[in-house]
């Protein structure tokens, strides 16, 4: 703080970053004792505050009178009897359900496996940049172990002996997590996150850290640019870049993202790949970089609907690592039929601007014998929601405004961190607590529509609905739905904050391009919305096809 005093003028200029309007007695009265608020804002900014430092209050996506389902924990896969294929290739784009049948049953290895895609990162990751580390030695060790284990008769469920990759967000001992940022690229932890121990835990294998826009956002990181593997010319979409990049090019079986907000749906729509953003609290994000405390979710990336389950329900679970985790059951039968599901759709979300595919999407969910009606949402300022993501995200990086280090990241446009940062200083906290009350009539409105509906279908931009589910913690899966023939995208905006996705489409030539198809389901509610994702995903019978380029 300055010795200047503040004047009348300073407080009129003020005014105007805020849209407030005082009168000159009101900023006579108040410019002789500001002195003290400013004083106790820069006391407390002197006091360090790491990332892994929680909030005190907590995110409840569960509104009073709110009952969990009933259910136990359990998962029934359908059984897949599909012979081995004879080509490295069609091994390695094989679904879960396929790959956890032949290493269960010896028709391959785990090493085998592991090689495979450590072949592919070899020669695809120098052109698609999805992988910040490849983990070689460690994964073929990993593989070696869960062979050994599978010949003692031991078989550590569905995901035994499986390579995945991990968003380099995520702590691994030893291994360099960068966040995707040039502050942290010399960054190297101690322990393993939770996540990393569960899926370790279930007998995965770890490949190496996929890459993620810096500090969760977009596509582009420290080492470069993650592009998408149906049109080389354009970023995969963020935050989880490289997840849903690999996973899409056959670059290992599954993959983990983060969503705040669009991070795991936005590059699976960019990218074909097919994300499950779970409930609010359900998965433990303890040793993850936060970002917004009361927004981040951590998922799976695949290249099919029921994979997703094999992948949620390993890593389901309370941990006491993360203050937000809610003991919530995951129950999932691959058998379970979707006969009386209720499916709504928002008819604004299908008009201007809706692709053929969306039309055909929800032409199919009609063909399912589900009864599908219209519904809506209450009208709410949802997009003002989004200065709730800019002050958590700008507290969780506030040294690197305040040092002056943000200008060592790569991107720097007006919508990039280090300006939405800098902005946030401005946001006022009245406002802010106005915002969570906000959120709380959100919730109700989300509650509303989904006491009427099973689950909701439209496009991943569908109204207020990626600002809202996000907010209240909603389940989402996205899958793909069919092709475009689209020029080389760039950034969409959410927002008056200028926060983006990257779907418009730019001018150029171009190119057949995956779109997908968002479905949201009720809180802590994903089996039956798996159920009905699967039975699109067999209607829609796109999910197979590849990027052209993979070898």
């Amino acid at each position: 703080m300055t010795d200047t005093a503040i004047t009348v003028e300073d407080i009129e200029a003020a005014e105007r970053l805020l849209g407030l309007s005082y009168t000159v007695r009101e900023r006579q009265q108040m410019v002789g004792n500001l002195a003290g608020q400013i004083e106790s804002a820069v006391a407390r900014r002197k006091v360090p505050l790491s990332n892994n430092v929680p909030m005190a209050s907590r995110f409840d996506p569960r509104l009073p009178g709110f009952e969990m389902p009933q259910v136990a924990d359990s998962q029934l896969l359908a059984i897949h009897s599909a012979p081995l294929p004879d080509s490295d290739e069609d091994i390695a784009f094989a679904p879960l359900t396929h790959l956890a049948t032949w290493i269960a049953s010896g028709q391959i290895t785990s090493r085998r496996l592991t090689e495979i895609y450590l072949a592919r990162i070899a020669a695809l990751n120098p052109k698609l940049e999805c992988y910040a580390k490849v983990m070689s030695e460690t994964a073929l060790s990993e593989a070696d172990a869960a062979d050994k284990l599978l010949a003692q008769g031991t078989n550590l469920g569905p995901l035994h002996g499986i390579p995945y990759g991990m968003k380099d967000l995520f702590d691994t001992a030893g291994v360099t997590t960068g966040w995707g940022a040039e502050p942290y690229q010399e960054r190297v932890p101690d322990c393993d996150a939770h996540i990393v121990t569960l899926l370790r835990d279930a007998g995965a294998v770890l490949l190496g850290k996929t890459t993620l826009g810096a500090l969760a956002y977009g596509d582009i990181w420290s080492g470069g640019w993650t592009r998408n593997p149906w049109n080389l010319n354009e970023g995969s979409s963020g935050s989880s870049a490289g997840s849903a990049s690999a996973t899409a090019a056959g670059l290992c079986g599954f993959s983990i993202g983060t969503e705040t907000l669009g991070s795991i749906t936005s590059p699976s729509q960019r990218c074909g790949t097919t994300g499950l953003r779970p409930t609010f609290g359900r998965v433990s994000r303890a040793g993850g970089m936060a970002l917004c405390w009361s927004l981040d979710k951590v998922g799976p990336i695949c290249r099919g609907v029921e994979d997703t389950a094999m992948v949620l329900a390993a890593i389901n679970g309370v941990d006491i690592g993360d203050r937000c985790t809610i003991a919530a059951p995951f129950n999932f039968d691959a058998n379970q039929g979707i006969e009386g599901m209720r499916l709504g759709y928002l008819p604004e979300a299908f008009g201007e601007g809706a692709t053929e595919v969306d039309h055909a999407a929800l032409a199919a969910a009609k063909d399912l014998g589900i009864e599908v009606v219209e519904v809506e949402l209450q009208d709410l300022p949802y997009g003002a929601l989004m200065n709730v993501v800019y002050a958590e995200a700008a507290a969780a990086f506030e040294h690197l405004t305040l040092e002056d280090t943000d200008d060592t990241l790569k991107w720097q446009d007006d919508g990039a961190w280090p300006n939405t940062f800098r902005k946030a200083r401005f946001l006022s906290a009245v406002d802010h607590v106005q915002l969570d009350r906000l959120r709380y009539l959100v919730m109700q409105s989300l509650d509303t529509l989904f006491s009427n509906v099973d689950a909701l279908i439209g496009p991943f931009m569908t109204g207020p609905m990626l600002v809202a589910s996000n907010f209240t913690g909603h389940p989402c899966l996205h899958l793909r739905a069919g092709f475009l023939e689209a020029g080389t995208r760039s950034a969409a905006s959410l927002g008056a904050g200028k926060l983006t996705t990257g779907n418009a489409t730019g001018a150029g030539p171009t190119f057949t391009v995956p779109q997908g198809i968002s479905l949201w389901g009720r809180l802590f509610q994903e089996g039956p919305l798996l159920n009905l994702g699967m039975a699109l995903e067999r209607k829609l019978a796109v999910a197979d096809r590849r990027p052209g380029f993979a070898i």
